[in-house]
């Protein structure tokens, strides 16, 4: 009988990455619950891509953020502060504290503006509107009338 190889208990790399819970589907979601659309590129119209580039401390936090390629009218600081809202786990580094270096491409999108709604009526009273018109032509035997009714409750 071959003696069969023992399990390797070493992590397979020397540093472990830092993760965030929820993964790249869990950023979105964050960033979207979290985005404040600043007014001024509202204003402007000002749509496009901000380029992050960001650091994670031992512990899983983001201490320092720098754009990289940035859109102005107050989208840039607005990416920084949700990328500053994210918070990583991670794992024992072998007593070291390592920093880890990321970059995020937030997209910045105009909201789409809702439909207005018609004003609705005022409730104080009933009103109650009445309409009689009729047409009269010479060349019938028989002048028609039409009827309008129009009744609003309020």
């Amino acid at each position: 009988m071959a003696k069969q190889p023992k399990p390797s208990k070493k992590p397979k790399s020397f540093l472990v990455k830092p993760f965030f819970e929820g993964g790249i589907s869990g950023m979105r979601a964050l960033i979207k619950e979290n985005m404040k659309y600043p007014k001024e590129a509202i204003d402007q119209k000002i749509e496009g891509n901000v380029k992050i580039k960001y650091d994670v401390d031992y512990k899983g936090k983001v201490i320092k953020t720098k754009v990289i390629k940035g859109l102005g009218y107050g989208c840039d600081e607005e990416a920084q502060r949700l990328v500053k809202l994210f918070e990583f786990n991670v794992e024992k580094t072998r007593k070291m504290r390592v920093t880890f270096h990321k970059t995020i491409q937030i997209n910045f999108n105009l909201p789409k503006e809702k439909p207005k709604k018609a004003p609705a009526p005022k409730k104080k009273g009933m009103s109650l509107q009445y309409q009689v018109s009729s047409a009269n032509k010479t060349e019938a035997p028989a002048p028609k009338k039409s009827y309008s009714y129009t009744i609003t409750i309020n």
